[in-house]
Parts: C-alpha cells; sequence; structure tokens
C-alpha cells in the first residue's frame, strides 16, 4: 500500500469552491485494484493511494475496504472529514446513478443492487455521485485527457473485460435511470464464447485481454508460440501485455495474429458506434492497447475508417487515452465537482 504522489492534473472547469479550504475525492474501483485520489478546491491533485480489492471480503467488507482508503488518504494528508466537499466514486457495471446503485457488478462478485452512493454519504457526509467506472475514465480523457476540445468522446477500454463510455456535448451520455454505454457486451460474432456472462460473442468475449490470454495459452500449450511459452508457460495470469509483445517481436507470429484478429475485433465495434453516434474522437485505453505497437493501432484506425460510410471517415480520429490509471479518479472528481457547482447535487 503505496502514497503516490503524481504531477497536478489542470482541469479546465471553474473552480466550485473558492475561498474555501475544501477537497474533492476520485475513487476509481476496479475489479483487482481501487485507486482513491485528493483534489483541492480548484481540482489538482494532491495525492493518490493504491490497493488491491479484496473480492473476498464480499459487499460490506469491501465498502468498508472503500471507507477506509478514502480515510487513510485524507489522514495522511492531515485533511478532515470535514473537508470534504464531494465525493465521486466509479464502478463496475450498470449503475443506477440518481440512486448510487451498482446495479450488477460481475468483476467485483458483489450480487446486485449494493448502495455504495447511501453507504459512502453516511460515512462522510457529503455529496457522493456514484458512476460507472468507465463513465469517469472517459470522462477524465474528454475534459483533461486525449479527448479535450472534442465535442463528443468515445472510450473504449480493453482489460479483464471491456468497458464503453460516452461524453456528449460536455454530459456523460446515461439512460432514464441506468448508465449505458455497455459496448463490451454488444454481439459482435457468432461465437460460441461468453465473458462473465450469458451473452456469447461479445466484443469482451472475443477482444478483451482475458480473451486473448485464454487464446494464447492454447497456442503456448500446443508448441505454436515458444517464446511465449519459454516466458510464462500457459499461465494466463501471466500472460500480459508486455509479454505477449515481447514475443511478437520475438518471432511468434500465432501470437501476432491473435492481436491482430483482436484488433480487427476492436475496429469493427468503433465502427458500430461511429455509425451511430458519429463521435469525433474515439479513445483506446488500458493496459493491452497503451503497450500496443503503433503498427497495431493504425491497423485499428484503417480498419474502422475502412468500415464506416466514406463520409464519416474524416468525422472522428482514434486516439490513444492520456491519463492511464488517473483518469476514472480525475473524472469521478470532475464529475461531483461539476454537479456541485451546478447544484444539482446539494453541497
Amino acid at each position: 500500500m503505496s502514497n503516490e504522489v503524481s504531477p497536478p492534473v489542470e482541469l479546465e472547469l471553474p473552480p466550485p469552491v473558492v475561498g474555501t479550504e475544501k477537497y474533492w475525492i476520485g475513487f476509481d474501483l476496479g475489479g483487482t485494484k481501487m485507486q482513491c485520489a485528493l483534489f483541492d478546491d480548484q481540482l489538482k491533485k494532491l495525492g493518490s493511494k493504491k490497493r488491491r480489492t479484496r473480492q473476498d471480503l464480499g459487499v460490506e467488507g469491501g465498502l468498508e475496504r472503500i471507507a477506509e482508503t478514502v480515510n487513510k488518504l485524507c489522514t495522511e494528508h492531515q485533511i478532515s472529514i470535514s473537508q470534504i466537499a464531494g465525493i465521486g466514486i466509479g464502478c463496475p457495471g450498470p449503475v443506477e446513478w440518481d440512486k448510487g446503485v451498482v446495479r450488477v457488478a460481475v468483476n467485483l462478485g458483489w450480487g446486485e443492487n449494493v448502495k455504495v452512493g447511501a453507504f459512502m454519504e453516511k460515512k462522510f457526509n457529503c455529496p457522493v455521485a456514484v458512476l460507472n467506472d468507465v463513465d469517469a475514465g472517459v470522462y477524465g480523457e474528454h475534459i483533461a485527457g486525449a479527448g479535450k476540445g472534442s465535442r463528443s468522446t468515445v472510450g473504449i477500454f480493453p482489460g479483464t473485460g471491456i468497458g464503453g463510455g460516452c461524453v456528449y456535448d460536455g454530459q456523460i451520455l446515461r439512460g432514464k435511470k441506468l448508465s449505458c454505454m455497455e459496448i463490451g457486451h454488444i454481439k459482435i460474432s457468432g461465437s460460441g464464447r461468453t465473458s462473465g456472462s450469458c451473452m456469447p460473442g461479445t466484443l469482451e468475449a472475443e477482444a478483451s485481454r482475458l480473451a486473448i490470454a485464454a487464446e494464447l495459452a492454447k497456442l503456448a500449450f500446443r508448441g505454436e508460440a515458444p517464446h511465449l511459452y519459454n516466458a510464462v508457460g500457459t499461465d494466463i495470469a501471466a500472460i500480459r501485455s508486455r509479454v505477449i509483445f515481447e514475443s511478437i517481436a520475438a518471432g511468434d507470429v500465432a501470437v501476432e495474429n491473435v492481436i491482430l484478429n483482436a484488433c480487427e475485433t476492436i475496429a469493427q465495434g468503433i465502427a458500430n458506434i461511429v455509425l451511430l453516434i458519429c463521435p469525433d474522437c474515439v479513445v483506446l485505453g488500458g493496459g493491452l492497447v497503451e503497450a500496443m505497437p503503433e503498427r497495431f493501432l493504425k491497423h485499428i484506425t484503417t480498419i474502422a475508417k475502412n468500415s464506416v460510410f466514406e463520409c464519416y471517415r474524416d468525422q472522428f480520429e482514434v486516439r490513444l487515452a492520456k491519463l492511464g490509471d488517473d483518469a476514472g479518479a480525475v473524472g469521478c472528481a470532475s464529475w461531483i465537482a461539476k454537479l456541485v457547482n451546478e447544484k444539482k447535487l446539494p453541497s
């Protein structure tokens, strides 16, 4: 457990609190790790704390671990809980955003209808906004990262699964009650493969890092990826982004073909979104994408542009995410500040 201090992130939002020592918390909750970040009243990042998520703790233990992390970060920076102006927290899965309820959190093992917002409000006595974690990351990229200056930004983040989100005209695109843009669960093929849900042939089932690692483990077992096998054997958990691209560089052609197929699948997902809402910026993020050599990213862009009407091809750019692990925390803190500033939540 470390207390990492990163350079300040400059955000183009009007200061939500002027002349007071108030602070904002951005909390990014993932299936394997959590990150809590502290921002001052000008939305400059002061510090952060990363911890393992600990799915084994269950719902109550998991929520207490979140609160404990916020408390520890504030203590380390000598900040009173009463100085927290608001907390934004991004959680995986569909979120009933107006009530702060996480409806389904497969990657957390939490079950259904977890009242994250109510728990955090009771603990910290301040406004709380609960977002889908990828919505938060895309919002962060939209205002301070790769999507800065765009009218509309779509984010696609391949990881253990594949997350998606959209900021449209400065607002996170959401349904009447639930978060949306579950891009990873869009059916993209006739394959029978699944990815933790009952829906087969989805973008996530075909092109997430976990799906890719499973295919590569088969290749290693069959002797078709000797460099990969020598590096990590057939351990799916050890087949990470760096290892994958090192094996390609060393000459594992079969591994390269799997990555190319995944790139084509991601590109088709991008094309589908462009045909639906025509965003001017598509941000790709996540460890797998960020570790890709430039030629794979160009491959994705070329296929995506060739898969839409010609008139759309110059209407969007595919960009690499800039904020890395900070995107979710930046997005969460900025979103809760925006809501409080616009008086859409009580201050």
